[in-house]
């Protein structure tokens, strides 16, 4: 989406008041029950905006908090609690519009000064973010310096001008700025609950949150139960009064929930699209979905020394067979993937990739050609492990890399764990190899290409190179960037510090009468005020 659309739109939206909640078209007969019960793979580790880095928590946050805009059903952006902003003429002085009936659920109101606390502390290197590093990738004036602790979080180039008036300055002009403010990084908090609180402020007994839920009850790897808000500023017209989401390790055992009718949502797990698409075809869907599903290598002082030779990591991705893990393992609609940045994230140009266009013999007698280069095979074989979190899928396709890479002379050992563990593990560079995905915070390529810099604060194989980051530097400032993105994505190609499976699809059931899920945004951003459940 073009600045000029996301700008006219917003202007649009706040001069003609609409239905930004659930739209329900005329005639419709909703059902008396108007819940909704959701699938999670893993426990939420965090309900704070500023500390959560998963997808799911993501998901949860978004219903309990809002930011400065929102998404629509076809992922462009709406008012959230800002109704519009201007945009200095230079294109560095962003000045937010905040409605004034936007209250926190204690009935205070939203400020400005609500979002300048919440920007400052993320940037705070006391409170350990893991996504400091996006009010740098903002470009928020001296985010920088203070995530890297040479300046007070004071000096942030965030601040309330009046209760309603927020202004935002950032050091070059970035055309995609508003499309970053939907990310649950960026949304308020309260500084005299956190204070009075500390870690336990995220308890459903202290929370004070400004979304259209407010959280009853949060059993850690269990479930998440969230209200509709009375006081959240559009709460006249959100229609579900009641979300759950569920935790289940187990895919195929979440799968028999829904059958059984105790969820309304759930994955579907792998290799079970077809026969529940033709079984079930009003409730099967598969649709593109942001996210990249990768083998991360570690390449800090603490990882394998082989991982540090390209041969050896440029022969671990050629191996990969990733046509039988789409084709064969998973069948949702996934895509073979030779890169990084997702293929339908918005502008984005694919560069050449020479291997992607080899059949997987050429592939796979190349990988063996740099094994032996570096000294490895059947006769010198190369031990590694690979880390993955509990899921059925990601079993399957480690089961399948391990077969790939044995005609090598790798022998793959599999460790399974928890997705906290897991997650702690990468962030302390103890792994080999480690399954991950990512999702884009947002729909432009430099949310996946900003991951690989040497500044990032996921760059947990610690990739460094400094042609890249030169890169993705001058991104932030020229008028074109996609050739610059295409660039990058080369160098990741050509050095190969992860090795790239598929790109993937939201692939779900969904109970037939739940109704305002979005179908056209590759984000599949999804809030509950959205949603409403229809008469059967």
């Amino acid at each position: 989406m073009k600045l000029t659309t996301a700008l006219s739109a917003l202007a649009l939206l706040a001069a003609t008041p609409a239905a930004f909640a659930a739209d329900i078209p005329e005639g419709t007969v909703l059902s008396e029950n108007q819940t909704y019960t959701f699938w999670l793979l893993d426990a939420i580790k965090s309900m704070d905006p500023q500390i959560n880095t998963d997808v799911e928590g993501s998901d949860i946050l978004r219903n309990l908090f809002e930011g400065l805009y929102n998404e629509d059903a076809k992922g462009d952006l709406i008012p959230g609690v800002a109704l519009s902003h201007d945009l200095s003429d230079d294109g560095l002085t962003y000045t937010f519009h905040l409605r004034p009936e936007a209250v926190w659920s204690d009935g205070k109101p939203v400020t400005a000064g609500d979002f300048v606390y919440a920007w400052q502390r993320l940037a705070d290197p006391a409170t350990a973010s893991e996504y400091a590093w996006y009010m740098e990738l903002m470009q928020v004036v001296n985010a920088s310096k203070i995530t890297a602790g040479e300046l007070p979080p004071s000096d942030l180039g965030v601040k309330a001008i009046d209760d309603h008036t927020l202004e935002v300055t950032i050091e070059t002009p970035l055309p995609y700025f508003p499309q970053m403010l939907v990310h649950g990084s960026t949304f308020p908090v309260r500084q005299d609950v956190i204070e009075a609180f500390g870690a336990d402020w995220t308890k459903p007994e202290n929370m004070v949150s400004n979304g259209a839920y407010t959280l009853s009850e949060h059993i850690l790897g269990e479930r998440v139960e969230m209200d509709k808000s009375a006081t959240y500023w559009d709460a006249d017209k959100t229609v579900m009064t009641h979300l759950t989401g569920l935790t289940i390790n187990d895919n195929n055992q979440a799968l028999t929930r829904y059958l059984a009718g105790e969820l309304d949502r759930v994955q579907i797990p792998a290799g079970q699209y077809p026969r529940l698409k033709a079984e079930y075809p009003d409730e099967a869907t598969s649709l593109p979905y942001s996210c990249s599903y990768i083998y991360n290598m570690n390449l800090s002082e603490k990882g394998p020394e082989a991982l540090k030779d390209v041969r050896v990591r440029k022969a671990l991705s050629y191996a990969m067979n990733r046509d039988i893990v789409v084709d064969n393992i998973l069948q949702g609609g996934q895509r073979a993937s030779y890169n990084w940045t997702h293929w339908a994230t918005a502008g984005f140009v694919m560069p050449e990739i020479d291997y992607s266009h080899w059949s997987q013999e050429e592939r796979t007698a190349k990988a063996k050609e740099l094994l032996a280069e570096a000294g490895y095979g059947p006769e010198n074989p190369l031990d590694l492990t690979l880390n993955y979190n509990t899921d059925d899928s990601h079993k399957k396709i480690a089961i399948a890399a391990q077969q790939f890479f044995k005609p090598l002379g790798v022998n793959l050992t599999l460790n399974n764990m928890e997705w906290k563990v897991h997650t702690d593990r990468m962030q302390n560079q103890d792994f080999d190899l480690a399954r991950y995905a990512w999702c884009g915070d947002y729909n432009e390529a430099s949310t996946y290409l900003d991951f690989f810099t040497s500044y990032s604060g996921h760059n947990n194989g610690h990739f460094f190179n400094d042609e890249y980051d030169a890169i993705m530097k001058e991104s932030k400032t020229a008028a074109d960037p996609q050739p610059l993105y295409t660039q990058a994505e080369q160098i990741l190609a050509t050095e190969m510090p992860f090795i790239p499976i598929y790109h993937y699809a939201k692939v779900d059931m969904i109970a037939s009468d739940i109704k305002g899920l979005p179908t056209e945004n590759v984000m599949q951003t999804w809030y509950g005020r959205d949603l409403y459940r229809v008469a059967e």
